[in-house]
């Protein structure tokens, strides 16, 4: 899955019209126009090589990581800083491998998710995950319990915030 791939079916799931896309990007240190929206929700497999160029977009591992944290700006509110604490946050996608596993954590805080609730969410997808597993892909990447979301279960995660957010 490719982080284009993530942001059309996170916007899906979610219900999140192209206003508050923008608002989102905003809050997250990037500002787009709503024609640059347009091109970054469009699949890379629609196109060629040719036409990739002037009607798609690519999302970045940092333009991703922007918007999920704009999420949780906005639908958390701002996060007072803290004494002594830089004003950027540290990016927390180090590369491709950790997107999927940074994605959960982040929809997790932007939706005050419970590990319960991503159990759940992932039933609802019809895949089963024990308390000990969700925490497993929750940890930071490099600790020694650490397992790495995959794509299958990031697109069941996400069909799973679908039937619950949309159905």
């Amino acid at each position: 899955m490719d982080n284009n791939d993530i942001l059309i079916r996170l916007r899906y799931a979610l219900d999140i019209k192209d206003q508050d896309m923008i608002e989102i990007f905003k809050l997250g240190g990037v500002d787009l126009t709503r024609e640059e929206l347009s091109k970054l929700l469009t699949r890379s497999d629609d196109f060629d090589e040719e036409e990739s160029e002037e009607e798609h977009l690519k999302c970045t591992n940092s333009t991703l990581e922007s918007f999920l944290n704009g999420f949780i700006t906005f639908k958390r509110g701002p996060q007072p800083p803290k004494p002594g604490q830089p004003n950027k946050p540290d990016r927390s996608i180090k590369n491709q491998s950790s997107v999927n596993n940074v994605m959960l954590k982040k929809v997790k805080i932007a939706l005050k998710l419970t590990s319960e609730d991503i159990i759940d969410i992932l039933d609802e997808a019809g895949v089963k995950i024990t308390k000990g597993e969700v925490s497993a892909l929750l940890r930071k990447e490099g600790h020694k319990n650490y397992k790495q979301f995959g794509d299958q279960y990031t697109r069941n995660f996400l069909k799973g915030l679908t039937i619950k957010y949309r159905g």
